[in-house]
This record gives C-alpha cells, structure tokens and sequence, in this order.
C-alpha cells in the first residue's frame, strides 16, 4: 500500500506515534487509508449537507475494509459572491483548491481518495487535483436543490430570483413580489435547482466516469442521496484493491463522452472552462473547436432551467444522465467501451437504463435542436474564440446586429442597465474581466438577469471576456478570446460599431475595417491592474486565456 511508508518499518515508527495520537488502532492501520476530501462548510447553501455525506462516505469505507482519514476543501458560493468584488475570487479557487488537495494527498500518502464536492468551482478543482495525484478517487457530490415554489403553486428558482431584481427596477415587481421570490427560490440545501455549472459539473462526472450513476441528480434532501455515498465509499475499496487510477478513467474518449452529454443536457458554458483545464491535468488538450464538432452531431435532449421550466429532481425521475447517456448511445454517439469507476465499462452501466419521461428527456429521433447546446463562435471580434450557450437563447436573437455600448466593468454596465440607458437592439460589451484582466473572469449574472428581468432578453445581446453563470439566459456570450487586457480585439470597440452575432454559423463580428482596427491597435495602452497585491496579482500573472480553459501557466 502507498500508505505504507507512513505505516510500517523501524523509519516510520515516527509517524506512527503521531496516527496513534490521532486516536488511530494498529487494526485500523492495517487498513488502506482512503483520503475522504470533505468541503462541507457554513456559507455555502450547497455544502452545508456535506458533513453527512462525508459520514455516509466514511461509513461505507468502514464496511468495505478501509480506514477513513477527512480533510477539508474550501469553496466559494458564487450566488454569495455574484455582483461585488467578491466573485473575483470564485474562479481563482478552482486552482488552491486543486493545489491544496494535491499536497494533502501526496504529504500524507493516502492510498485513495473519496471527493465530496458540490459547488462550482470545487468540482472542478478537485477533478483536477485527482488527476495531477492520480491515485484510485471517486466523486460523490452533495446534490441538487429542489425547485422552489411560488404562493401561487409557480416552480422558482435562483435565476428567476436574480430576473426578479430586474423585474423590480423596471416596474414590473413590487416589493412583496420581491420579498416572495427571495423567500421561496431556494428553499433547501443543494447546488442551486437549475442545470446551472454546480449540477452541470456533477452530471459531467458521472458522464466521465468518475462518479456512481445518479451522482449528478438525486437530489441533496433525499436518503438515496446518502445511501449513494455509502455506496462510493465502498465502491473506493475496488478501485483501490484494482489500482484503477483517474488517468485510466479520464481518457480522450471519456472527455469527448463529457462534452457530447454536455451539448446534449444544454449545460452551463462554464463547462467549456473547466473540462479543457481539467483534461489539461491528464496530459490532454480540449480545443474550442472540438467543441463545435462534438456539437454538430449532437442532439439537445434537455431544457432545463434556465433555458426551461424543469429542473434537476425532475431529471433525476426521468432516469437522470444514465438515461440521456443511453438516448446518445442509440445514435452511437458515445464510446461505450470506457472504464469507468464502477470498474465497468460504460457500456456495461447502461445495461437496462430506460427514458423514463420523454418529454423531459427528448427522445434522440426528437431532440429540442438537432445541435448541441453550446456553440463556440469567432471572428475579428473573437479570433481565439467565444462561447454562448445556444439552447437558451431566444429564436429572435440567433442572428441579431445592433450598436455596441461599451463598459469597462460590470459594475459600470450593471449601472447603465438598472438605470434604464440600455434599449431594444443595443450589444452590451463589458471588458476588462476577462481571467487576467478583472482579475478572475468575474460570472455576470446580474446584467444579464437585469436585461431578462427588464424584458430585454429577445431584444438585447451581451458580449464579455469575462464569463456568465450556468442560470444567465438570452444571446450571452462569454470568454471572448483573446481578452482586453491582453490587446484583444474587444479593448478596441468604440461606443456604437456595429457587431454582428450569428450564431447558427458561429461567427461574431465588428463591422469596422481591418485597416480601422489596426490603427486603434497602434494606439491601445494597457490599463493599469485593477488589483496589484495578494493572490489575485498573483493569478493574473500566471493566468492563461479563457480559450485555454484559464490554467495557471
């Protein structure tokens, strides 16, 4: 066992004296002891459960022959953060959480390792982490929320709760209706309700092959929740005892599995940040391009919200992403000869799943697109590339060109919108919060929950370098690459150039000449940066493109 240097032999009598003050038995050290990395704290709706799934987990090691030895993980609540300084250091975490998962591990030689993650960021983070240690690990994710409910017996949610604040500086909502929202949209513990980036996450490793069947969907409040993590807990023992590692898992094909069920679930486009940093970890490069050829070929099977009105406990009755996964296959749209953490391939998991509800989960002749739900865009706008998560966009705003207004923050876009300067046409572009230049590619769900709030989502696009949350709906597009702060084309827009957006042929324009460009070129300075001391200095030295999944380089 790897443990074993910290377990046995005359040098390591040391470090045995320190797990006996630990209150740890040579019986339980004769066990393998498994890592159970918990980021169960008090701040983050989506992890204040994870203490009993972390209970649940270790239970399961315990029945399965294992010793169970906890750490913590942090994580950010990106609702929390959303719309102040704070949200600059929601993506950041992603790395210190990889890098502090990673020298736990190692520093202490476990021989295995359960996560429990939830939230955005941290799902993420301690993907990559399993696949920089590479030791046998498996996911288990503290669950979804429910679907909150209206007096008036409407389903709600959070992105209903942020269209609300919009809804309420146009006139449309007083304060009662407000106060019903805030009150209502989340009304249990779990990743907030709608295929938002958490839930995308979650589903997308159990599309990898890194966690149980229902990792992504059984929702936080259930007890099949719990008896899942029992279930992971044991399931670490085989793959310890098998020494089935995440690189054996996370393989090319698995990640073109994860980003056809991607397209086919309409995840957030945060996604197409984290599954390229992630398979960066295993030696694999994601471009954006594949991107557009996975979605070419792949069939949107879901709407959920917030380009629907269902939500994760109902896909989970449908038969969850096992069920999605098993309408791909009938296209042969999946390599069902993967490996996977049940130690089966996947192929063999999906034996007998069935589409419970096919009006939930499209069937693959019927699809709600017969493309992917996220498409990349480019052109002198976007060079390096854009992203927007197509299956939320209105029908009116696939094909939309209008005058650009220009905001170096969202703090002065958010401004403009709630005071009523953006109208029916405009292309609102923010810039500067791209991963190097905000610094941390701050999420903007509150101008474009503004614009929806407002009744604008069919009328008005919004373009940024930085990045939207997986509950942002309308023509939102995001990551545009390069950013401003490293001379991107988007510096150089000047209020009212038209840009022209097309999304059903990827393209994104600025209708200026290339000899008018250029010369705004010549004359660009890069701004001084925002922040110059601290962490975040530090990650916008490092930090990589949005195109490259923002890895620290």
């Amino acid at each position: 066992m790897r443990s074993d240097v910290v377990k046995k032999g005359v040098p390591a009598a040391p470090n045995r004296s320190l797990l006996y003050a630990l209150g740890y038995t040579k019986e339980e050290l004769e066990r393998p002891l498994i890592g159970v990395v918990c980021s169960y704290n008090e701040i983050v709706p989506g992890h204040m459960n994870l203490d009993k799934i972390a209970e649940a987990v270790k239970a399961g090691i315990r029945a399965a022959g294992g010793t169970p030895v906890e750490f913590p993980a942090i994580a950010v609540c990106d609702g929390i953060a959303m719309g102040h300084v704070g949200m600059k250091y929601s993506l950041v975490t992603r790395d210190l959480i990889a890098d502090s998962t990673e020298a736990m591990a190692l520093a202490h030689q476990f021989d295995g390792l359960v996560m429990i993650p939830n939230c955005d960021k941290n799902v993420p983070g301690l993907l990559m982490a399993a696949a920089r240690v590479n030791i046998p690990t498996i996911f288990v994710s503290g669950g979804p929320m429910l679907a909150g409910t209206l007096n008036d017996g409407r389903r709600t949610c959070l992105s209903h709760m942020f269209e609300a604040v919009g809804a309420h500086y146009a006139g449309k909502l007083d304060d009662a209706g407000l106060e019903e929202y805030e009150e209502n949209a989340c009304p249990t513990c779990g990743s907030c309700s709608g295929m938002y980036t958490a839930n995308s996450m979650n589903c997308l490793t159990e599309a990898i092959g890194m966690a149980l069947r229902g990792n992504g969907t059984i929702p936080a409040v259930w007890s099949a929740r719990l008896r899942l993590a029992k279930h992971a807990g044991m399931q670490i023992m085989e793959l310890v005892e098998k020494n089935i590692r995440p690189r054996d898992i996370m393989t090319a094909a698995a990640f073109h599995n994860a980003e056809t069920v991607d397209m086919a679930l309409g995840c957030s486009t945060n996604t197409m940040l984290h599954l390229p940093a992630i398979a960066h970890e295993c030696g694999i490069e994601l471009s954006f391009d594949m991107a557009n050829e996975i979605s070419a070929k792949t069939p949107n099977l879901c709407h959920l919200a917030p380009a629907g009105d269902t939500y994760m406990e109902d896909l989970e009755r449908a038969g969850g992403v096992a069920a999605v996964m098993a309408e791909l296959v009938k296209a042969d749209l999946l390599d069902t000869t993967v490996l996977t953490c049940t130690g089966r391939t996947l192929g063999e998991n999906l034996e007998g799943v069935v589409n419970r509800d096919t009006n939930l989960i499209r069937p693959i002749d019927d699809p709600y697109s017969a493309t992917g739900g996220i498409a990349v865009l480019k052109g002198n706008l976007a060079p390096d590339g854009c992203v927007v998560k197509q299956s939320a966009v209105a029908p009116e705003m696939m094909v939309h060109t209008g005058p650009a207004r220009v905001f170096d923050s969202e703090d002065e876009a958010i401004a403009a919108i709630y005071a009523g300067k953006i109208v029916a046409g405009d292309v609102v572009v923010i810039r500067y919060e791209g991963p190097k230049g905000g610094p941390g590619m701050r999420e903007m769900l509150n101008p474009t929950s503004a614009i929806a709030g407002m009744g604008l989502d069919k009328d008005v696009a919004l373009i940024t370098d930085g990045r939207f949350s997986g509950a942002t709906r309308g023509a939102s597009i995001g990551h545009v690459s390069p950013e401003a702060a490293s001379g991107g084309p988007i510096g150089l827009v000047e209020e009212g150039d038209l840009i022209a957006i097309d999304i059903p042929a990827h393209t994104i324009q600025l209708k200026i000449s290339d000899q008018v460009l250029a010369a705004r070129k010549a004359k660009w300075v890069c701004p001084e940066p925002k922040i110059r001391t601290g962490y975040l200095a530090r990650y916008a030295r490092l930090v990589s493109s949005a195109d490259k999944g923002a890895i620290l380089e």
